[in-house]
């Protein structure tokens, strides 16, 4: 089992399509790649590691004042996103492609 699922890897980046597919997502090296790298994978999870109790806090007091509907997907939405902490895997993919965009 395991031989033929390292035999099924090595075909698969061996393969000329998956090869044109990776290049075809690296980002653009660029002030605007690197910049959506680090501003929309890296940067949120680092706040999220720091700031995300007195976030979650914040929209929790804020969720029960909301007037309008706006208002409470707004914070709700901000609980979703900093309830949970910061995630290592997100934050790991970031790092990830932030050391491909430099190779």
């Amino acid at each position: 089992m395991k031989h033929t699922i390292k035999t099924k890897a090595q075909q698969l980046v061996q393969n000329p399509t998956t090869q044109k597919v990776f290049t075809a997502m690296k980002p653009e090296k660029s002030i605007w790649g690197f910049l959506g790298i680090v501003l929309f994978l890296i940067v949120p999870e680092i706040i999220a590691f720091i700031w995300g109790s007195p976030i979650t806090a914040y929209a929790k007091g804020e969720l029960l004042n909301a007037t309008s509907a706006v208002e409470r997907q707004y914070y709700e939405l901000l609980l979703m996103l900093f309830e949970e902490g910061g995630s290592w895997f997100n934050l790991g993919i970031g790092v990830a492609l932030l050391i491909w965009f430099f190779f």
